[in-house]
């Protein structure tokens, strides 16, 4: 399951926000996995990759939802900051929203 803060939901529903970046110790997720959001539905993982949050640029932030890396930057530094210190490593999540017949198939 993936859970985003209820502001993302509509950008989300809309194809605006089409990838996420988590902050983890190891890979969580992988491709072709399906999963869930809470307010959305099924969605099936396209792809997850190590980033490095110094090296995103503004095109990265844009399927994020944001106008800029900086943007994007500060909004992991207010949700992650903790594991950002840490060294936690971050991971691009790019997913799709199944439609409901493909949702149904299961994994």
């Amino acid at each position: 399951m993936l859970l985003f803060k209820k502001k993302f939901l509509a950008a989300i529903r809309a194809g605006e926000k089409t990838q996420t970046i988590r902050l983890w110790r190891w890979r969580m997720m992988k491709v072709g996995q399906r999963s869930y959001i809470p307010g959305i539905g099924y969605i099936r993982i396209d792809a997850v990759d190590e980033v490095r949050l110094d090296e995103l640029t503004d095109e990265d932030a844009l399927p994020d939802g944001f106008a800029t890396a900086d943007a994007l930057r500060a909004e992991l530094t207010a949700l992650y900051g903790e594991k950002i210190a840490a060294g936690y490593l971050a991971f691009r999540v790019v997913f799709r929203i199944l439609e409901d017949a493909e949702a149904s198939k299961g994994s």
